[in-house]
């Protein structure tokens, strides 16, 4: 019914049956189905991570999937056929071809895997690598087409494969033989890279490796993320935000220095769950070099309102105060005019900003909604607003990158 991994298997496991009060619906239900437990104790976390995946994708078991969401799990596909086989990230195991490992449970754990074993065993990771030497080539994690020796290739892919199965002491094994293979011909250099690979396996296979689980919390992530919407929602409408549903929250931020690279983002959560197959970013057009923020927010309202072909959210939120909800308000009464002049149709859609500096919640009539520091409104907001400013940082970045290359 259900795979989950922890350091402490006993606090997991008795936090299940503490207090059935403390149990949301749909964990409660899988609480009530128990018949038996089985656990299987892994060397370290980085082996603990894809022994889950792979029951995950054995089993298939009911309470790990987001039925809603065919894209929630990530897979690592390695198109073992090529010449050179690269080693990607996939949501649908579609290429017969390929071999694919996971799903795992989150991006960030797989990403972390991908980018330990790179470190250890270099691969290509695009589908369609140019025919030159890249910038990962020059970090060497990334063996070029120009440079790639197949067979020396082909054995990193090999391991990795071994590897992601779980089997990292076959790993262990056929790397020492081959060491030992290569000290005895006198081949120093290639066996001190071999002893290298050797240690660094060990590294991430011991006990000390760095750690994944921050808390404890029995209860299914599609229950917690419920418990946060429902909170939230109840709080907005006690302060008289008409809020029908939260299934769609969409949070803009802006970012530039002195009005320079100026740029603004959208990001989605869908039921709580971030959706970043629907996630923006935006350009400023209309106000070049001047540091004017609430401008800049007008500006990316108005621009994204005008997709039409998109969903209307059911809750805009923006990352700032008074100023930033009054540029939201304005871009949505300028978009219902123009709306009204065509089909006499509009738009009502609440408008919260959260303000930095006590994190403190801003209605479109400009109150203020100061929420309990461990409220679980409160921290979906904080998460909602932190990722749209990641992805508003991290675009203006590239800009700003690309102007000091380019000149212009």
């Amino acid at each position: 019914m259900y795979v989950g991994k922890a350091k402490n298997l006993k606090n997991r496991v008795s936090s299940y049956f503490q207090n059935s009060k403390n149990l949301l619906e749909k964990t409660r239900i899988l609480v009530s189905q128990i018949e038996k437990i089985k656990s299987v104790i892994a060397e370290s976390e980085i082996q603990a991570l894809l022994l889950e995946a792979n029951y995950i994708k054995l089993y298939k078991p009911k309470y790990n999937a987001k039925l809603t969401d065919d894209k929630a799990y990530p897979l690592i596909r390695i198109t073992a056929k090529d010449k050179y086989p690269k080693v990607l990230i996939a949501r649908r195991s579609e290429d017969i071809k390929s071999i694919y490992f996971g799903p795992f449970p989150n991006s960030s754990a797989l990403r972390l895997v991908l980018k330990t074993i790179r470190r250890i065993f270099p691969f290509q990771s695009v589908a369609h690598h140019p025919n030159k030497i890249c910038l990962y080539n020059h970090l060497g994690i990334c063996p070029c087409p120009e440079v790639t020796n197949d067979r020396y290739y082909n054995k990193n892919i090999n391991h990795i494969i071994t590897f992601l199965k779980g089997n990292t002491k076959k790993v262990l094994k056929n790397l020492e033989k081959e060491r030992d293979v290569l000290s005895k011909l006198e081949e120093f250099e290639q066996a001190r890279d071999l002893q290298r690979k050797i240690d660094a396996i060990n590294y991430v296979t011991s006990p000390a490796y760095e750690k994944f689980d921050f808390k404890i919390n029995p209860n299914l992530e599609e229950d917690l993320r419920y418990k946060e919407l429902l909170e939230l929602k109840t709080y907005l409408l006690s302060h008289n935000v008409s809020v029908e549903k939260l299934e769609r929250i969409e949070c803009y931020d802006i970012s530039n220095i002195s009005g320079y690279s100026a740029t603004g983002s959208m990001v989605v959560f869908a039921n709580g769950v971030k959706d970043s197959s629907w996630y923006r970013k935006f350009k400023i057009r209309t106000v070049d070099k001047v540091p004017n923020d609430f401008a800049m927010m007008q500006e990316v309202l108005e621009r994204r309102l005008r997709h039409g072909e998109w969903p209307y959210p059911d809750l805009i939120v923006v990352d700032g105060g008074k100023g930033q909800v009054s540029a939201a308000l304005n871009a949505l009464n300028a978009h219902n005019s123009t709306m009204k002049q065509f089909n006499n149709e509009t738009i009502n859609i609440p408008v919260i900003g959260l303000a930095k500096r006590e994190e403190t919640i801003i209605t479109s009539d400009f109150k203020e909604i100061k929420l309990p520091e461990d409220s679980e409104a409160l921290k979906l907001i904080m998460r909602i607003r932190d990722e749209a400013h990641r992805f508003a940082v991290t675009y203006h970045r590239r800009l700003r990158s690309k102007r000091f290359l380019t000149g212009i």
